[in-house]
């Protein structure tokens, strides 16, 4: 394990997603030969942007072409099992999300808008968050069109909210400092926080736009993590990914895919 963030896993030991995934592959295909995985870990830790998820998906991806077997209904049940939002990373397109995550909806003609991404650089976690929240969670009180444009993709999502913000705010308030820098950056249309938190995000007409709000944000804020990207279009999706560092990301095996190159598998016997 390496990268900018592998510290951040030390203590860990052998309970990560990239190995939960693999060996919850390898137990339901019967296969014993083992692999060799390397994963070099980019975003912050229990962050809300599902880094761990990413990676495991790419571990399962990789595994599939390594030891020939399919990515099949099986395949999505072990990524439900791990995580709600793992089928969504496995999956690899735009998607709506519904239930915990295991029903996806293609969502066709997402528009390729850009993303800056913040992160104060503290460790949220998601049980601790839906410990803090009270009430119901909203359901679906709006139509799920397909946006035609970055305008559309806008008018939608504000009607959209995160039931989860509040809670996490409680117990970070620099989330609320967060969401109003990304609000104010030159170009933003919508800020939110990503998942359960801390991260947050703000979306721009291009990345070009984004790129340009993500360095002022990271000199006005150099201790925070600042990152800027472009989402995945699902006219993108089935050649290349992109991640929020702009780095093209080629989906098979040995590649970088996700949080980092988690993708690498080599075959290990014995």
């Amino acid at each position: 394990m390496s990268g900018p963030e592998a510290a951040s896993l030390a203590g860990v030991g052998d309970d990560n997603l990239v190995l939960r995934a693999a060996r919850a592959f390898a137990a339901h295909h019967g296969i014993t030969a083992g692999a060799t995985l390397r994963l070099t870990k980019n975003l912050p830790v229990a962050s809300g942007i599902g880094g761990g998820s990413s990676d495991a998906a790419a571990t399962l991806r990789a595994l599939a072409v390594l030891w020939r077997r399919p990515l099949d209904d099986a395949a999505m049940d072990i990524a439900a099992a791990l995580g709600a939002d793992i089928p969504a990373c496995l999956d690899g397109r735009p998607v709506w999300v519904s239930g915990i995550g295991e029903r996806l909806d293609p969502l066709p003609g997402l528009p390729a808008l850009g993303i800056v991404l913040a992160n104060p650089r503290r460790e949220l976690a998601t049980a601790a968050v839906f410990r803090a929240r009270e009430g119901d969670f909203t359901t679906d009180q709006f139509a799920r069109t397909t946006p035609r444009n970055a305008v559309g993709l806008f008018g939608l999502l504000r009607q959209c909210r995160n039931d989860l913000t509040e809670a996490a705010e409680g117990l970070m308030p620099e989330i609320g400092e967060m969401r109003d820098r990304l609000a104010a950056l030159p170009g933003a249309y919508l800020a939110r926080m990503s998942g359960s938190g801390a991260t947050c995000f703000a979306l721009f007409a291009d990345r070009g736009a984004a790129h340009l709000a993500a360095i002022a944000l990271a000199a006005a804020r150099p201790d925070w993590w600042v990152r800027a990207g472009e989402l995945l279009s699902l006219s993108r999706a089935g050649r290349t990914d992109l991640d929020v560092r702009g780095r093209k990301l080629h989906r098979r095996a040995g590649a970088r895919v996700g949080d980092g190159p988690a993708g690498a598998a080599r075959e290990k016997r014995g």
